[in-house]
């Protein structure tokens, strides 16, 4: 498949906008969902990255594709290749997001990148969000987007990583039932089927579960090292390099690094390393 990367590229610079106040409800299905406990009154701190779950686009059900994403060529630039992963990104912290504060997201396509792969094609999207609460800068986010091939039907499946990670100095055991993924999905208005459509997942896309989503992920690695240092870090990067199916635990996992900071990952019971991260304070 060819594609047009100077067409492409003329989504640099495009900006979506949105605004959501946080309400206590919402911290509590956080709270809920993920089996935490914070405060859940007006003008208490909000839980770390749950501006995943607000000022989402809403895209009407029409207008959603077969995989459950919006239709591309709005605020993304309409990469013809069919499979969308987030492969990774990161944060700074400058800030705290209060319940009851409306909570704005700025959004601006960064860059667009055509790079070949060991399977074809992959297009790097990346985009830049700046996220406010009452007007108060509270964090930057930089999110990397690729797009890829579909594998061919007769096509044997990519080889994965066999060398189990390693346990962490400190690690945590997840279960990833199909109804955590369910409310995960639900609270960041996520249609993407992989997350929860099981027939979609096995005999369109070809895995064998359900997926854990990246920004879930995510969220469990940022939340474990704010509790380990007793508080939010000032920057946390992450990259997803592998996938956890709902087939099975996943452990979150963590060691020291240089300077205070913290080494942290994921991974599917004795299975490779699934996502990468690092939190510096």
């Amino acid at each position: 498949m060819s594609l047009d990367i100077d067409h492409l590229r003329g989504w640099i610079g495009r900006q979506d906008s949105a605004s959501e106040t946080l309400s206590p409800a919402l911290v509590r299905q956080f709270n809920a969902t993920f089996d935490r406990a914070s405060g859940e009154d007006m003008g208490d701190v909000a839980p770390l990255l749950i501006h995943f779950c607000l000022a989402q686009p809403s895209v009407p059900t029409a207008e959603l594709g077969p995989d459950g994403h919006a239709a591309r060529g709005g605020f993304l630039p309409p990469v013809p290749l069919p499979r969308r992963m987030w492969a990774g990104g990161a944060f700074t912290f400058s800030g705290d997001i209060r319940i009851g504060d409306e909570v704005t997201r700025l959004s601006t396509v960064k860059d667009v990148v055509l790079k070949q792969g060991r399977t074809g094609p992959l297009c790097f999207v990346t985009v830049e969000h700046a996220v406010t609460a009452n007007g108060r800068p509270v964090l930057t986010e930089r999110q990397d987007i690729v797009y890829r091939e579909s594998p061919a039907r007769d096509q044997p499946p990519a080889k994965p990583a066999t060398e189990p990670a390693p346990p962490g100095d400190r690690s945590q055991r997840i279960t990833p039932s199909a109804a955590y993924l369910f409310r995960y999905s639900a609270m960041t208005f996520n249609g993407h089927r992989i997350h929860y459509d099981k027939d979609y997942v096995r005999e369109v896309e070809g895995y064998p579960g359900l997926i854990v989503h990246g920004p879930l992920q995510a969220t469990l690695l940022c939340q474990f090292a704010a509790d380990l240092k007793g508080r939010r870090p000032d920057r946390f990067g992450f990259r997803s390099i592998g996938t956890i199916f709902d087939t099975g635990d996943f452990t979150v996992n963590a060691s020291e690094g240089e300077n205070g900071s913290l080494r942290l990952w994921t991974a599917q019971e004795n299975g490779p390393v699934a996502m990468e991260a690092s939190a510096s304070w």
